[in-house]
């Protein structure tokens, strides 16, 4: 009965259909899993079972489909180093490997169901045997970036109360400065070639364990992650996700945002310590039994996107606006992208003129996606609807989306206002629980029946959502509220810019007055800077309403980011206003 129930769960899921080779028209714009927008907004409708486990349910299930002809050929999981060196994995592989992970996490580590593993480590194989491991063992997960600090790791460790840390030799150093402070430590794993002292050998150990095991049966509330936010406006907090909101919430972006079928090869290049890896690399594709495609790549390399974009057969591509911002400022005349067919974009909005860009060079479109580390996917474009560049498209289907006042009341298409979601009277899968250890904050994202996201944006009459800013982000200046995205969009089509950031800044007349800090095309560089500010903001005077054009402007040499490629606007901002 147990059997059947998870194969159930399993078909809906991922719906497959019928199996098909991979696709060479790299123009399809017809949805693969659904008909039009209207019927998924319809017919969409979860069913939560009271246990789930994603490794089990999933994983397992696709296994059972491999092992019986069903699914195509192409791997479960295929990563290259960028140097010559491919693993590739079926989900059976996939399968034994986590098995054998877990069993290290169980018996040499003595985890124990609901304790805290925290995972820093690159894009190498080992970091998705990692996640699958700890689905199994009911461990919960608490991914990293690695271009975390000393000091970073210190809080993680400490905030949350983590008892074992896999990290590599890189950072290895860092933690041993640290783990003295941390009294629920007890157990250090290292992917190393090489011995360290006080560390178990992830490598070694793997060579000698069984894969013997049997997964923990978790109840679908219980607590599968916890991802830290990207600390664009404030530190960051602790976000916890349960079995059911990611491993099964997800399903909505597998199936209808990425449209993703086992026949398909998904790459994401998001950097491992952020939930948008959960999202776009392991549970979002393997959902659906596609292929996650995984390039080590250690630094945002443009060039070698291309290549590999070129050289594979991968048909569904998913990256940041930044990374496609420096893709479409390359060479793309001796690309040719003959599998791909679907991208997407999220994280931040991204410009029209970069959509136009990339489309002029591929003859395909970039379907923004609009979500949080706390949420699935919030609102989207979708194979099959009309496009609105600069739009974040209409609501997912998992979740009832409205633009909010002040008191919580709906407002009308055109005004602006809080973007929410409706919890009340039932909360919907695919968000999270709350802020661990943080009540308060937790208290604050309520008002009225909707979970506030913190972003504000409107709706037009066609029901479509555009996104403003952050709540944070917005500029009130001479009795104008101005958000910095709209400025950006107008910056970024002049030619001389390549990247900009809009914030507030004092003024003692107006209170606040628009500022761009901008980072400009080589070309331009030797330009003369006061002729160039000037023309700059007469190009944005004319390109958008006029009280937006930025006052003051700045040439920088580059924008501070998080590690996650989002611009830090309350950096920028922190910096003008404590110059008064």
């Amino acid at each position: 009965m147990e059997i059947l129930l998870r194969a159930k769960c399993f078909q809906r899921l991922a719906i497959p259909g019928s199996v098909r080779p991979l696709h060479n028209d790299y123009r399809l714009v017809t949805p693969q899993n659904f008909s039009n927008y209207d019927s998924i907004k319809q017919d969409f409708k979860l069913e939560i079972p009271e246990y789930f486990n994603f490794a089990q349910d999933v994983l397992d299930q696709w296994t059972n489909v491999e092992k019986a002809g069903k699914r195509p050929s192409n791997p479960a999981f295929w990563w290259i180093s960028g140097k010559g060196k491919e693993v590739r994995w079926s989900f059976e592989e996939l399968g034994s490997l986590s098995r054998k992970f877990a069993n290290i996490l169980t018996e040499a580590c003595a985890l124990q169901r609901g304790d805290r593993v925290i995972l820093i480590l690159p894009r190498i194989p080992e970091w998705w045997l990692a996640n699958v491991a700890c689905l199994r063992t009911g461990t919960v997960l608490i991914p990293g970036t690695t271009q975390l600090t000393q000091k970073d790791i210190l809080y993680r460790l400490q905030s949350s109360k983590a008892k074992c840390i896999i990290t590599n030799e890189v950072l290895a150093p860092a933690v041993d400065a640290v783990a003295s402070k941390c009294e629920n430590l007890h157990s250090k794993l290292i992917v190393s070639q090489n011995p360290r002292e006080g560390w178990e050998n992830l490598k070694e150990m793997m060579k000698h364990a069984s894969d013997n095991h049997t997964c923990v049966k978790t109840k679908h509330d219980e607590m599968m992650a916890i991802y830290f936010t990207s600390g664009t406006s404030g530190p960051p907090k602790m976000t916890g996700h349960t079995h059911s909101s990611f491993g099964l919430g997800l399903s909505v972006n597998g199936r209808f945002w990425l449209d993703l079928t086992s026949s398909d090869v998904m790459w994401n290049t998001s950097d491992t310590g952020w939930a948008k890896s959960a999202w776009s690399s392991v549970f979002s594709p393997w959902i659906q039994g596609a292929c996650v495609f995984a390039h080590y790549l250690p630094h945002f390399e443009p060039t070698s996107i291309l290549q590999t974009l070129s050289k594979f057969p991968i048909t569904v591509f998913c990256s940041a606006p930044t990374a496609y911002r420096m893709l479409v400022q390359s060479d793309m005349s001796s690309c040719k992208f003959k599998n791909l067919k679907h991208c997407v974009s999220a994280g931040e909005p991204i410009n029209p003129e970069v959509i136009e860009q990339w489309r002029n060079r591929t003859g395909l479109d970039i379907y923004e996606g609009y979500g949080q580390t706390e949420t699935v996917l919030i609102c989207g474009n979708f194979k099959g609807m009309k496009m609105k560049p600069g739009s974040m498209g209409k609501p997912s289907p998992a979740f009832d989306v409205k633009i909010l006042d002040v008191n919580g009341n709906v407002l009308p298409p055109g005004q602006e206002g809080d973007i929410g979601i409706q919890v009340l009277p039932t909360r919907p899968c695919g968000l999270f629980t709350h802020y661990v250890d943080n009540p308060t904050k937790t208290a604050s994202t309520l008002r009225g029946n909707f979970y506030i996201t913190g972003d504000r944006g409107y709706t037009d009459e066609d029901g479509y959502f555009w996104f403003v800013a952050r709540s944070d982000d917005i500029i009130l200046s001479s009795g104008y509220r101005i958000g910095p995205f709209e400025v950006e969009n107008a910056l970024i089509e002049h030619p001389a810019v390549a990247e900009s950031a809009v914030v507030s800044s004092p003024d003692p007349i107006r209170g606040e007055v628009v500022k761009a800090f901008i980072v400009l095309n080589p070309d331009y560089k030797s330009r003369d800077q006061e002729q160039l500010k000037k023309e700059i903001q007469e190009h944005v005077k004319k390109t958008t309403a006029p009280y937006k054009y930025p006052r003051k402007v700045e040439f920088i040499q580059e924008l501070p980011k998080t590690s996650s490629g989002k611009i830090k606007r309350n950096e920028l901002r922190k910096q003008e206003w404590e110059t008064i």
